[in-house]
């Protein structure tokens, strides 16, 4: 069984910073992208951060220059490095992998969710 195992939430004053993990197990050859959605209290959920697999990435404007994605291929993980936290950015944040290849064909996955609140 293939899963998204998701790390490093909770509680932080503006300003101050969070790194998220999130780690893949399972059988699994590639992964195409992998990256952040975040879903805010009365909000839509909308993207955070992509990164491809040869390092091509995308971030949402409101979080330009304060955060960033990286990944180990190796170990099937993606990292989210926040800077800067601000209260806006309170939210549940869920990893996400597109392009995932098992025994079975591709997959699109979801982590559990993580929730970062940002509050002083």
């Amino acid at each position: 069984q293939v899963q998204l195992v998701e790390s490093g939430g909770g509680l932080v004053q503006p300003g101050g910073s969070l790194r998220l993990s999130c780690v893949a197990s399972g059988s699994i050859f590639e992964i195409n992208i992998m990256g952040w959605y975040r879903e805010a209290p009365g909000k839509l959920l909308e993207l955070v951060a992509t990164m491809s697999s040869v390092g091509d990435t995308i971030y949402a404007d409101s979080v330009k220059g304060r955060f960033a994605i990286s990944r180990n291929n190796a170990k099937n993980t993606v990292y989210l490095q926040m800077n800067n936290l601000k209260p806006e950015d309170t939210a549940v944040y869920y990893c996400n992998t597109k392009g995932l290849l098992t025994t079975t064909g591709y997959l699109e996955l979801w982590g559990q969710g993580t929730l970062v609140t940002v509050s002083s």
